[in-house]
């Protein structure tokens, strides 16, 4: 009897301490992830790194810690704002960081997120007080860039970097948005009236240069023309008096002859001419003479002669 109760007792001391042992080895027994990195706390107190992976730790004196490595992206909220001329506006952001120092992320600051947060409102708050909102709304990127080295340089002692800082909306009130949209319409407005009148201007300065092309080709072919129709008058008139010198010279001569005879015969005088005088010729006398129907009596002369009555010849 007793025999048999110290076995059962044995068997029931090898069973606890058979599960005791897998107890303590699964609580000793960890895994850490590949994009973690596993903290060992004994005893309260940092002792090391743990790798990726299975990893053993001394249960129930060892604890381990797992920290994200990871890229990780923190929203802030939308906070109301005054901008340096005394506008309102609605401002939000999200912060991207990185744990680089996974003890620092877990010991130098107890709640990150808030911290960061809270910190990334009040530089907003300081940034966007020192800008009017025109400025505002045109220098996102600055302020991007302010608050990402105001963060990254606050956050250097927590062992994380703060990677990328984005300003989602800035937001204006209703009334300011309306007046925005229409000074922006009439600017609009404003450019196209004037590339309308700088192309109506282009079209009448092409069209004036054009008639006045126009006007200096017509008057350029007017003097041509004048020139040629001068030219063309002198070489006629020159023709003219060439034909003149050569024919009509001599029979000027003897026009001038006939006046000349016409103002001596004037007073019914006769003349005796010799036959062979010009003057026969001249008054188409000389068949008459040649072939005389009455031949007047010679005066004893031996030379021909003819009579020539005034004014009946």
């Amino acid at each position: 009897m007793d025999a048999a109760m110290s076995g059962a007792l044995f068997t029931a001391f090898l069973l606890v301490f058979l599960i005791f042992g897998l107890v303590t080895l699964a609580k000793g027994a960890r895994t850490v992830r590949q994009y973690e990195k596993g903290l060992i706390i004994r005893l309260g107190k940092y002792h090391g790194m743990a790798p990726s992976g299975l990893t053993f730790i001394i249960p129930f004196v060892d604890d381990i810690v797992c920290v994200d490595m990871r890229e990780q992206v923190i929203s802030v909220p939308p906070q109301k704002l005054i901008t340096k001329d005394n506008v309102t506006v609605e401002v939000d952001a999200v912060v991207y960081y990185k744990v680089v120092d996974p003890a620092k992320s877990q010991f130098e600051v107890q709640d990150f997120g808030y911290a960061c947060t809270t910190l990334a409102q009040t530089n907003l708050r300081n940034l966007i007080g020192d800008r009017t909102l025109d400025e505002t709304l045109v220098a996102r990127d600055m302020i991007n860039t302010n608050l990402r080295e105001v963060l990254d340089e606050a956050t250097n002692g927590w062992g994380v970097k703060v990677t990328r800082v984005e300003v989602q909306k800035i937001d204006p009130p209703r009334d300011i948005t309306d007046a925005m949209s229409r000074q922006m319409k009439a600017e609009r407005d404003k450019r196209a009236a004037i590339l309308d009148a700088e192309g109506v201007k282009q079209s009448q300065i092409l069209q004036a240069e054009g008639t006045k092309q126009s006007e200096i080709l017509k008057a350029e072919g007017d003097a041509q023309a004048r020139i040629t129709r001068a030219n063309a008058e002198a070489e006629a008139i020159k023709l003219v008096s060439n034909a003149a010198e050569t024919f009509f010279k001599e029979r000027a001569e003897i026009m001038r002859r006939l006046d000349v005879l016409n103002n001596t015969l004037a007073q019914n005088t006769k003349y005796i001419v010799p036959a062979n005088a010009g003057l026969i010729n001249v008054l188409g006398l000389d068949a008459i003479v040649q072939n005389p129907q009455n031949p007047p009596a010679s005066s004893g002369g031996s030379s021909p002669s003819a009579m020539l009555p005034g004014r009946s010849l």
